[in-house]
C-alpha cells in the first residue's frame, strides 16, 4: 500500500518526532511510504481569518503535490479535516471541484488509516505508566474521528488510561483563536490542565499537535508535572 505523508506546518516545524514515529509506525505495517516535497501550508489559517480567496492558492498548490498519491495520511486531525473541505470551497469552480473530491476522499487522519483501512488496532507499542487522552475538537467534531484512537491506545502494553474530565471542552487553541482571544484562551488551557492533573496521569496523549503545544505549552508555564504526547509517539514506543 502506498502512503503519500502529509505532515503539516506545525509537525514540520515543531513536532518533527511526531511524523517520524508516524513514518516507522506505518512501515511497520508494510506500508510504502513517500513524502511530496510540494507540501506546504494546507491554507487553513488564512481560510479560518475570513481570507478565503487568498488561501486558495495554497490549497491548489496541495491539490497538485498530491494528484498522483493513493493514499495520503497525515498525523492531524485538523488538517485532513481541511483536505474534506477543499470539495466545499472549489463546489463553484470548474477545474478544481473534482481535483479536490479525489484529494478528499484518499485523506486520512493517521488514528483513521491504521484502524479502518489497515484494519490494525495493536501495532505493538509498549508504555508503562497511566495515560490520558484529549480529544481536539477539529477531528471529533467535524472530521468525526473518535474511536480509532481509543483503540489504539487500549492496546498499548502496559499503558493504563484514564478518563480526562470534560474532554469534551476546548484546549483554547483553535488556530488564530488562541492569538486574537489570548484571555479567554488562557482560561480555557487552564481548565483543560488541571482536568489532566486531576487524572494523576503520567502521560497527556493528544492526535493535534497545536493542541498539544497550547496544553504542553501551559502546564510547563504554570509548573505542571504531565508529559504531553503526540499519539504517534506513544504508538511507535518500546518502553
Amino acid at each position: 500500500m502506498k502512503v503519500s505523508l502529509f505532515i503539516t506546518c506545525l509537525v514540520d516545524m515543531f513536532y518533527a518526532h511526531a511524523g517520524k514515529d508516524m513514518a516507522e509506525v506505518l512501515e511497520r505495517q508494510g506500508c510504502e511510504l513517500s513524502f511530496p516535497k510540494g507540501q506546504v501550508c494546507c491554507g487553513q489559517p488564512a481560510y479560518n481569518s475570513g481570507y478565503v480567496e487568498n488561501s486558495k492558492s495554497a490549497m491548489k498548490n496541495m491539490i497538485k503535490t498530491f494528484e498522483g498519491a493513493e493514499y495520503v495520511v497525515t498525523p492531524s486531525g485538523s488538517c485532513a479535516t481541511m483536505f474534506k473541505m477543499y470539495p466545499e470551497i472549489f463546489a463553484n469552480d470548474a477545474r478544481w471541484k473534482d481535483k479536490a473530491q479525489a484529494l478528499a476522499d484518499k485523506t486520512y487522519e493517521f488514528t483513521e488509516f491504521l484502524v479502518d483501512v489497515l484494519k490494525v488496532e495493536d501495532v505493538g507499542a509498549k508504555l508503562t505508566g497511566k495515560g490520558t487522552y484529549h480529544p481536539s475538537c477539529h477531528m471529533t467534531r467535524l472530521l468525526g474521528v473518535k474511536e480509532p484512537p481509543k483503540k489504539l491506545l487500549a492496546q498499548v502494553e502496559g499503558l493504563e488510561m484514564i478518563p480526562l474530565p470534560n474532554a469534551h471542552n476546548c484546549c483554547g487553541f483553535g488556530g488564530t483563536f488562541s492569538v486574537k482571544m489570548g484571555d479567554i484562551s488562557e482560561q480555557m488551557v487552564d481548565e483543560k490542565v488541571n482536568s489532566a492533573m486531576v487524572t494523576e496521569a503520567d502521560y497527556l496523549i493528544g492526535a493535534d499537535c497545536g493542541c498539544l503545544m497550547n496544553i504542553g505549552g501551559r502546564a510547563e508555564r504554570t509548573g505542571k508535572k504531565i508529559r504531553v504526547m503526540h499519539i504517534a509517539e506513544v504508538l511507535n514506543s518500546r518502553e
